[in-house]
């Protein structure tokens, strides 16, 4: 008889809700439908009443008693203590009076008024440099998911630290914070810059994310200076270019010696000549 009852995962807190009973009767007349928060009734639907619908007063219920009918009723302006299980009972009239039941939960939601921000960033790293970071989200209810990603890849579970949420205010929001640490690689760096990126989601009512962008330091080598110690090396093209080095010089001091000589035997035919005369 009962076919679906739809109720919303989430809902945000503000805002109207529908719930949806939907039901099949098969031939049979529909006797009521009672709707329940956590075990209490809190809206009936009787045909033959006048008017059919009923309200019954409880905290986080407010009833929109005009748009509501047998097969929904809207609830407007839902708060924290809207949350809670909804159950949706159908009953047949006389002979059978068949009742038949059915679910769902629903959480409220706070939204977070700041969008997730990153800090203790800096603007450049080199290789070998730690990266420690922190994201953190606005205050919300429930705690906000937040997800690491560098260059676009979630980081690895052993690089992140998980903080417990920080509770504050009357409604108790909760401010969630997630750290990243790692140490430089080459790998972290594409095309000269790495991406950091904070991811912050409350299942699929609320994703905001933030990005930073570094740079890669880059690192001036230093000039290369001339080196006055004597190297020892024994390649084969150091020994030919030694070995041709010495050819060298023993045939310059061949030639200087025969030089030598020559001028010595001018000189003393010059000396004998002189005392001839």
């Amino acid at each position: 008889m009962l076919t679906e009852v739809r109720v919303p995962m989430h809902t945000i807190k503000g805002h109207s809700v529908r719930l949806e009973c939907h039901y099949n009767m098969e031939g049979e007349a529909l006797y009521s439908v009672k709707w329940y928060k956590d075990g209490r009734e809190f809206y009936r639907y009787v045909p033959r009443d006048d008017p059919p619908g009923s309200v019954f007063p409880q905290p986080g219920i407010f009833v929109d008693l005009l748009n509501s009918t047998s097969d929904q009723v809207v609830l407007d302006t839902i708060d924290l203590s809207s949350s809670g299980k909804y159950r949706c009972e159908v009953s047949a009239e006389a002979p059978s009076f068949q009742t038949v039941s059915d679910h769902g939960e629903m959480l409220v939601v706070v939204l977070p008024e700041e969008d997730p921000y990153i800090t203790g960033g800096k603007p450049r790293y080199q290789i070998g440099d730690v990266v420690r970071v922190n994201c953190t989200s606005g205050r919300s209810k429930p705690a906000v998911h937040l997800t690491w990603y560098i260059n676009g890849e979630a980081a690895d579970g052993a690089l992140v630290k998980q903080y417990e949420p920080v509770v504050s205010g009357p409604d108790k929001l909760e401010t969630s914070i997630l750290g990243l640490e790692f140490r430089v690689k080459p790998k972290h760096f594409k095309r000269g810059d790495m991406k950091l990126k904070c991811l912050a989601t409350i299942s699929t009512v609320y994703w905001k994310s933030n990005e930073e962008s570094v740079e890669g330091e880059k690192i001036q080598k230093a000039p290369m200076l001339e080196s006055r110690r004597a190297v020892s090396s024994d390649t084969r093209a150091d020994r030919v270019q030694a070995a041709s080095s010495d050819a060298l010089a023993n045939k310059y001091s061949s030639g200087l010696n025969f030089t030598c000589r020559l001028l010595a035997g001018l000189w003393l035919l010059a000396a004998v000549a002189l005392n001839a005369t």
